[in-house]
């Protein structure tokens, strides 16, 4: 007899009922049904037969959330909020680890990690998660080499351990995780689930007294218990911890404009100018941007804090004629500016005098001393002129625009305006016209 399992909804009675009609055609003599099912039992038994690995000593640890979340009162509104409990276990030793966030996300992820490295003393050679989306991207899922997100891939790099994650609905590949949830369960979340707790921090100070009463809990079919395995056999081979902790980063990608900067958070970072118009990845931690150009790193900055729109920039990364400003400040662009015209010189004093520090306005200088670069200084004098005509402050955008609309006549007529005109003789004598008019007379 050929026999099927059932699954996906299949009933052994819908199976009995196609068994029965294939002995029909058969013209075989059926099983009564009560013999038809001890068959199926027995192959569906051989189908859930288990292979037991045996876990070698600070191996690996394995990682989850546990299934039902512990919970904050705001004590001014009484609003309640969930919190979120992490597990991490020892595979060998089942030595847990457990501690609560407000939610499920990145950060709390590559925290509770970087926490729970530190709480064992050591990192075990592989890193077994769940399937969860921060730790394995489900967009390019592949259970033969699944893309894992890149700051826990990084993450692991740093704790020089290895990544594995379980299959997609089988929980047999972290059975110490799953069991272990299902004891923090008790021990944790329902011990504690007559208590109230205002924060984060008093809960979590709740769970590492629960997690030191279940780490210390005698075994039931063995001797010694999970902190003195843990101790004895397990932190001895695990590998030690970096000088420093991991320090989360989030990803971003920037274009690189044509000041050779890249916006970031409302802040600037230079990178070579060589890439001008290049995209490039960025990697941002709470001190650090680093910015990479086909997984190469091209430039490096500390973090910018507080007022939004300043600049970081090397010189190194300045084209040659960019590099000669840097040693301007505003006495020589006012020098500059007075050789070029007064009208021009007027301009540069108000848009040194604009910003709230004289520093802020040396860029917008420059703009306009490259106006003078790529039409003339005389036109820069013109369109100075007529600036100041609409406003007694032009801003560099202001007179950028003006040498878009002026006309080259408007350029001539200021020109011959500077021209002087010819100088009147004091000597010469002027008549006019009844001196003219008196000598025609006759009387």
């Amino acid at each position: 007899m050929s026999v099927k399992s059932c699954s996906d909804g299949v009933t052994k009675k819908l199976l009995w009922t196609e068994y029965l009609e294939e002995c029909r055609q058969a013209g075989d003599e059926p099983l009564m049904y009560s013999q038809f099912c001890h068959y199926i039992q027995q192959d569906e038994e051989k189908r859930r037969a288990t292979m037991r690995i045996p876990r070698k000593p600070g191996e690996q640890v394995e990682v989850d959330w546990a299934g039902d979340p512990a919970q904050i009162i705001d004590p001014d509104t009484g609003e309640i909020t969930k919190a979120w409990i992490f597990i991490g276990v020892m595979t060998y030793s089942q030595y847990t680890y457990a501690e609560a966030f407000v939610n499920q996300r990145e950060p709390a992820w590559i925290k509770a990690h970087v926490h729970m490295y530190e709480y064992f003393g050591g990192v075990a050679k592989a890193l077994v998660p769940d399937n969860a989306s921060t730790a394995v991207d489900h967009r390019e899922y592949d259970w033969y080499s699944p893309k894992l997100i890149r700051v826990y891939r990084e993450m692991a790099e740093y704790y020089n351990t290895a990544i594995v994650p379980a299959r997609i609905r089988k929980p047999r590949d972290k059975p110490n995780a799953e069991g272990s949830v299902n004891h923090a369960s008790t021990w944790i979340t329902a011990a504690l689930r007559n208590e109230q707790f205002f924060s984060i921090e008093e809960l979590n100070q709740a769970i590492r007294k629960k997690l030191k009463l279940l780490n210390s809990h005698p075994f039931q079919k063995k001797e010694g218990s999970r902190i003195s395995l843990f101790l004895g056999e397990e932190k001895p081979l695990l590998m030690p911890l970096p000088a420093t902790r991991f320090e989360l980063a989030t990803w971003k990608q920037a274009t690189v404009q044509f000041n050779y900067h890249i916006s970031v958070d409302r802040m600037f970072y230079s990178v070579p100018f060589q890439y001008i118009r290049e995209r490039v990845d960025v990697r941002l931690t709470d001190t650090t941007v680093e910015i990479f150009y086909k997984n190469e790193r091209i430039a490096s900055h500390r973090r910018l804090t507080g007022r939004p729109g300043q600049y970081a920039t090397v010189q190194a990364h300045m084209p040659k004629e960019h590099q000669q400003y840097l040693e301007w400040d505003g006495d020589r662009f006012r020098r500059w500016a007075k050789e070029v015209g007064p009208n021009t010189y007027q301009v540069i004093n108000s848009i040194l005098t604009s910003g709230r520090i004289e520093q802020q306005t040396y860029r917008s200088c420059m703009g306009v001393m490259r106006l003078a670069d790529k039409h003339s200084k005389a036109k820069l004098e013109a369109v100075c002129t007529k600036a100041l005509k609409f406003t007694a402050a032009p801003s560099y955008k202001g007179i950028k625009n003006l040498f878009a609309t002026m006309k080259q006549e408007d350029f001539a007529s200021a020109e011959d305006s500077k021209q002087e005109s010819p100088k009147k003789n004091p000597y010469s004598l002027t008549r006019g016209a009844k001196y003219y008019g008196g000598k025609n007379n006759v009387d």
